[in-house]
């Protein structure tokens, strides 16, 4: 069956681990907790320069390449392109799991392409992979209050409320959006995700 490549990005090491910019990887730690019970566990891929976990969503399904590149976000395109070359992954199943400002905090919105919108994980991606037609698991974190600068706020770890109200179920669903991406489709998994709760 065909593989999947599923990318979380975030920044590396423990001083950005609870930024609002790594919710995509901390969604792919949620991913990899659940695969097949828990079993899928991360190596180091040193040619990609990333950490990998082969799994199945769920028995009898396409083998899925669980990753999250250990460069910084506006590098990670390398470890994208390393990994699907490496893997044999075309883009139309590479799936990358992004912080985003322009969705309210905790709603998750999927897309085919498009721009990049001033992220540059998904900057680097684009260029490194040579397209912008990826799959995109869009992780709403909200824009700042106030006057806060974004950059300075996506780099911020999330208030104690938003770990307790918010990141858990935005790390559930962004978990839950990737296996119907896989299971069903970009059409239905969009029915199912964008429709107002």
């Amino acid at each position: 069956m065909d593989t999947w490549l599923v990318i979380g990005l975030g920044n590396p090491g423990p001083g950005y681990a609870g930024n609002r910019h790594n919710v995509g990887a901390m969604a792919v730690d949620e991913l990899a907790g659940r695969a097949l019970g828990g079993r899928a566990s991360f190596k180091a891929h040193k040619a990609a320069r990333a950490r990998v976990a082969e799994t199945r969503l769920r028995v009898g399904g396409p083998k899925v390449v669980l990753a999250v590149p250990s460069l910084y976000m506006n590098e990670s395109g390398s470890a994208v392109a390393g990994l699907s070359k490496y893997y044999d992954v075309p883009p139309e199943r590479v799936i990358v799991l992004h912080d985003e400002l322009d969705i309210d905090a905790g709603l998750v919105r999927l897309k085919l392409g498009g721009g990049e919108g001033g992220h540059n994980g998904l900057r680097s991606v684009s260029r490194s992979i040579g397209t912008r037609d990826y799959l995109r698991v869009r992780l709403g974190i909200g824009r700042p209050p106030g006057r806060q600068d974004p950059a300075d706020f996506v780099l911020k770890d999330f208030s104690k409320a938003e770990r307790a109200d918010v990141l858990p179920f935005l790390l559930d669903e962004g978990a839950d959006a990737v296996e119907a991406l896989v299971d069903v489709g970009l059409l239905d998994a969009q029915q199912r995700f964008h429709a107002p709760r």
